[in-house]
C-alpha cells in the first residue's frame, strides 16, 4: 500500500509538471486558446519591416493591445501591408494615430508601437493608419556612414 501511494503522488506530480509546462508554452509563443471575436483588424503600410513577424505584438504605451496577424507585400505600392487584430476593449484610437515598428533592447523582438494623434475620429474594423514609420536598419545606417553618403 506505501508503494501504491507513491506511485501515485509521484505520478499526479508529473502531470501536473506537464500541465504547467503546456500552459507556459501557450505564454511564451503568443498563441491563445480564446476566440478571436473580442478583436478588430487594422491595417497599416511600412516601406521596411526590420525583421517584423506576424504574431509580433502591438503596444500603446508599454501595453501590450493586439498582435500582428499577418504581413504581406502590396502589389501596387510595393510596400508592406501589416495586419493587426486590436482589442476590442481598445475602441478609442484615433485615425490619425501613428504606426511605428520599434525594437525590443538593443537585439531583441520587433514590434508595432501606436501613438494616438488628436482627431476626433476613432479606427473602426479595416481602417488603415496612414502614419507610418519604418524600422530603422542597423546596417544601412552603418553602411551610408562607412561610405560617407
Amino acid at each position: 500500500m506505501y508503494n501504491r501511494s507513491i506511485e501515485l503522488m509521484v505520478g499526479l506530480f508529473i502531470a501536473i509538471g506537464i500541465a504547467a509546462l503546456a500552459v507556459l508554452a501557450f505564454q511564451v509563443s503568443g498563441l491563445s486558446l480564446k476566440s478571436g471575436s473580442d478583436t478588430y483588424k487594422v491595417y497599416a503600410q511600412f516601406d521596411d519591416l526590420g525583421g517584423l513577424t506576424a504574431r509580433g505584438k502591438v503596444s500603446m504605451a508599454g501595453v501590450t493591445i493586439g498582435k500582428v496577424s499577418n504581413i504581406e507585400l502590396d502589389k501596387e505600392s510595393y510596400t508592406a501591408l501589416v495586419e493587426m487584430e486590436l482589442y476590442s476593449s481598445v475602441d478609442n484610437l484615433t485615425t490619425d494615430s501613428i504606426a511605428a515598428i520599434q525594437t525590443a533592447g538593443l537585439l531583441g523582438e520587433k514590434y508595432i508601437s501606436i501613438n494616438v494623434g488628436a482627431d476626433e475620429e476613432y479606427l473602426a474594423e479595416g481602417d488603415t493608419i496612414f502614419d507610418t514609420q519604418s524600422a530603422l536598419n542597423i546596417e544601412k545606417l552603418i553602411g551610408s556612414f562607412a561610405s560617407g553618403k
